[in-house]
């Protein structure tokens, strides 16, 4: 067996997926044409044509108004279906996945929706696929503090249906600290919490601080510029907190994959992990994701299988399911790795 082989077979976790971030060209349409929405296309090539981008501020152009497709809790559960499905057939056996319900609420969409469709659907995959799921509401970061407080107080009525709290969108000008009271309150609540800190982003560093030192971050998502600053770096490796990292959406966004930054820190035995952040827009699932990096830093076997120890090990699935997860991850190893 090769190594994209071993890889493609490989039992996985993903950490970093936005629901939204996994409208394919083709269900976009058909969400369009169910709900009456005029998006300005009408074949899947057109809509395939707008998922051009340089920058994050150029892709949140494209993105955010993609979402005016979902309406119903209907679209909502057959949007996170489609990735559960897909998801399955990478062999990914946990997701924890992000949505972002200020921007549909802003629609007039209803908040219960929303959380209720998406729940739909990590059911449905529990049931169907043998995948475990869960949902983490991300607050917009650059629309009002008002809007992110509203949502919180939502969210707090869905304790069973939603495991943490993120933050996602531009970083400009908006800092993790402008929401580190709602951040407390959702802990206080019993929610974990992740923050983005994206790669190569205005004040960076600064941001990084704020989520390990005052937030205190269950994880951070991408952070690789973390390297920059050994005292924060020791603090990440001090506490076991995980990275979320991202190579294909990294190399689209920024000048590259970063690729030989996240190898160098697996290597240090920080916690990090590959996903595939908004893999209908970037071209890559999370097996894709780990290919790339495997091919730009020279992983070996047994650097992909800690990748998928650190992923199960950072995240917030129930005992019972980090249990069966190591199972099937030592069996394989056992039975595929020695003859690599």
């Amino acid at each position: 067996m090769d190594l994209d082989a071993f890889t493609a077979a490989l039992p996985k976790v993903e950490l970093h997926l936005h629901l939204e971030g996994t409208l394919e060209p083709e269900l976009k349409l058909d969400l369009a044409r169910r709900n009456g929405v005029d998006i300005g296309q009408s074949t899947v090539e057109e809509v395939r044509a707008t998922y051009r981008f340089d920058s994050l501020a150029s892709f949140l152009a494209v993105y955010y108004p993609a979402m005016d497709v979902l309406v119903t809790r209907a679209d909502f559960r057959d949007l996170a279906m489609a990735y559960f499905r897909k998801a399955a057939e990478q062999n990914v056996r946990h997701a924890e996945v992000f949505f972002d319900p200020q921007v549909h609420v802003a629609r007039g969409v209803a908040f219960e929706d929303v959380v209720l469709g998406y729940h739909d659907a990590v059911e449905q995959a529990r049931r169907e696929l043998g995948l475990s799921a869960g949902l983490i509401l991300c607050l917009v970061r650059d629309l009002p503090v008002e809007s992110a407080e509203e949502v919180v107080e939502q969210m707090l009525g869905f304790g069973e249906q939603i495991v943490g709290i993120g933050l996602d969108s531009d970083e400009r000008g908006h800092p993790p600290a402008k929401f580190a009271h709602l951040f407390a309150r959702a802990r206080a609540a019993g929610f974990k919490v992740t923050v983005h800190c994206d790669i190569d982003q205005e004040d960076t560093l600064e941001h990084l601080r704020q989520a390990l030192e005052d937030i205190a971050v269950d994880r951070v998502d991408h952070g690789t510029n973390v390297v920059e600053d050994p005292r924060l770096l020791a603090l990440l490796q001090e506490r076991g907190t995980g990275l979320t990292c991202c190579p294909i959406s990294n190399s689209f966004v920024t000048d590259d994959s970063k690729a030989p930054v996240i190898a160098d820190l697996l290597r240090r035995g920080v916690k990090v992990t590959v996903n595939s952040d908004d893999p209908a827009y970037f071209g890559g699932y999370v097996t894709e994701n780990l290919i790339t990096l495997t091919r730009a830093a020279d992983l070996g076997p047994d650097e992909l299988i800690q990748l998928q120890r650190n992923a199960i090990d950072i995240s917030w699935a129930p005992a019972d399911v980090k249990e069966e997860f190591l199972a099937e991850l030592d069996a394989y190893e056992a039975l595929v790795a020695p003859p690599l």
